[in-house]
C-alpha cells in the first residue's frame, strides 16, 4: 500500500473532522483562554436608538398580514421604530394588503430585480442609525429589537445577527428535522465565533447593521446578508451574535425544496468566496481569517470534495489488504451512505425514520456543494430569490 495514499487519506479524514467537529472544540478552548484575560462590557438595556425594520418580500400574500401585525407588536417605542416593506415585482395581493395596515410603509415598483437590488433601493428610504432586515415568512420574539440594539453601545460593533429557529411542529420530516439540527449546531458555532471575535456571515432571517456602514451590493449577489455582513467586517467592525433575538420559521416542505435552497446557498458561497478574497489574507486580520476559513470556506469547498476522495482511497486501501482498521472504516462509510440512500427512498415514499435523518441530510448538504459549484461556474444560478415551499407558517411569539 502506497504511503502517500495513506497520508492523503488520513489528512482528509482530519480535515473533515476538523470542519464539522474540531473547529468548535478549538473555538471553545480559545474562548476559555480569552476569558482569563478579558472582561465583558456592561450594556445598558435602556439604550433605544431609532430603528428601521426592513422586510423585503416577493409574492408573500399568505404571510404578509401576520408579518405586519407581528412587526407592529414588537416591544419597542413606536416613535423610534419605522417598519418598511419593499414588495418590488410582486404580482399578488401583498401591496393591497399592506396598504390597509396602519403603521407600516410600503415601497413598490413593478420591476423585480432580486433581493440585493430591493435592499439597495430600500436603504434610500432608511433615515435611522440602525437598520434591521428580516424575512416576510418569519415571526420575531417581542424583545428582539431591544436585544439587538444594545450591542451598538460598543463602537466596534458594525452589525448584530439574531438567531434562526425552526418551529418544532415542522421537525417531523427529514427536511424539517435536518434543518432544525443544522441550525442548532450553527447557532452554537455562531455564539462561539461572536465571543472569540466576530460572526462570519449572518443569516438574513434577522440581521441588523449600522446604516452608515451598509453599502450597495452588486445586484447579482446571491447571499446578500452574508456578503453585506462580511464587507462590514472588512472595514474593521465586528458582527455580534445575539441568541435572545430570534426569528422563527417553518422548515422546508420536503427534501426537494430544502435541496433547492441549499444549492442556491452553495452557489452563493462560491460567488462570495471570490468577492471576499481579502478575508483570506491573514495579514489583514488573522483571527477573522481563521474563523472565515474554518467555518465557511472549508465547508463550501475542500471538505465536501474530500468526502468522495476519502471513500475511493478507503476502497483502494481495503482491497490492497490495508488491515482491519481500513476495512472497518470502509464498512462504516458504506453503512452511513447506505442509510442516506435508504432515507432518500423512504422520503420519496413519505416514510419517516428518524435514525436516517442525519445521514440523509448530511449527504444532501454536501451534494449541494457540488451542484452549487456547477451552477456558479456555468452562471445558471439566478440572484433573484426563489422561494422554497415551506410547511404551514410558524407560530407567532
Amino acid at each position: 500500500m502506497s504511503h502517500s495514499i495513506e497520508i492523503v487519506f488520513w489528512a482528509l479524514i482530519l480535515l473533515v473532522l476538523y470542519t464539522y467537529i474540531g473547529y468548535g472544540v478549538v473555538l471553545y478552548v480559545l474562548i476559555l483562554i480569552k476569558r482569563i484575560f478579558s472582561t465583558r462590557q456592561q450594556l445598558q438595556k435602556s439604550y433605544e436608538p431609532s430603528v428601521t425594520l426592513v422586510i423585503p418580500c416577493f409574492n408573500e400574500e399568505d404571510y404578509i398580514l401576520d408579518k405586519a401585525l407581528d412587526s407592529l407588536s414588537l416591544d419597542y417605542p413606536k416613535s423610534k421604530l419605522s417598519i418598511l416593506f419593499i414588495t418590488d415585482g410582486s404580482t399578488d395581493r401583498s401591496v393591497e394588503i399592506l396598504q390597509k395596515v396602519e403603521g407600516v410603509e410600503v415601497i413598490h415598483e413593478e420591476k423585480r430585480g432580486g433581493k440585493a437590488a430591493a435592499e439597495n433601493r430600500a436603504m434610500k428610504f432608511v433615515k435611522t442609525p440602525i437598520v434591521i432586515f428580516c424575512d416576510a415568512n418569519t415571526m420575531l420574539n417581542k424583545q428582539c429589537i431591544r436585544e439587538m440594539v444594545k450591542h451598538y453601545q460598543n463602537d466596534t460593533v458594525g452589525g448584530v445577527s439574531g438567531e434562526k429557529r425552526i418551529s418544532m411542529e415542522s421537525q417531523s420530516n427529514v427536511s424539517g428535522a435536518g434543518e432544525g439540527m443544522y441550525w442548532k449546531y450553527e447557532s452554537l458555532l455562531k455564539r462561539l465565533d461572536s465571543e472569540l471575535y466576530s460572526v462570519v456571515g449572518a443569516a438574513g432571517e434577522l440581521i441588523s447593521f449600522r446604516s452608515n456602514l451598509v453599502q450597495d451590493l452588486e445586484e447579482d449577489t446571491i447571499l446578500d446578508d452574508f456578503v453585506q455582513s462580511l464587507r462590514i467586517c472588512e472595514k474593521g467592525y465586528k458582527i455580534v451574535y445575539e441568541p435572545k433575538a430570534y426569528a422563527v420559521e417553518t422548515g422546508s416542505e420536503n427534501v426537494t425544496e430544502e435541496l433547492k435552497r441549499k444549492i442556491r446557498i452553495a452557489a452563493g458561497g462560491w460567488q462570495a468566496m471570490f468577492r471576499l478574497r481579502s478575508l483570506l489574507n491573514p495579514f489583514n486580520n488573522i483571527t477573522l481569517t481563521f474563523q472565515y476559513i474554518s467555518h465557511r470556506v472549508l465547508r463550501w469547498s475542500i471538505t465536501a470534495f474530500s468526502l468522495p476522495v476519502i471513500l475511493i482511497l478507503n476502497i483502494m486501501m481495503a482491497l490492497e489488504g490495508g488491515g482491519v482498521v481500513y476495512s472497518v472504516m470502509l464498512y462504516t462509510q458504506l453503512l452511513f451512505y447506505s442509510m442516506a440512500l435508504v432515507g432518500w427512498i423512504f422520503e420519496a415514499r413519505m416514510v419517516r425514520v428518524k435514525v436516517l435523518f442525519v445521514p440523509y441530510y448530511f449527504a444532501i448538504m454536501n451534494y449541494a456543494v457540488f451542484a452549487g459549484a456547477l451552477r456558479w461556474i456555468n452562471g445558471s444560478q439566478k440572484s433573484m430569490w426563489e422561494k422554497s415551499a415551506r410547511m404551514k407558517k410558524a407560530n407567532g411569539m
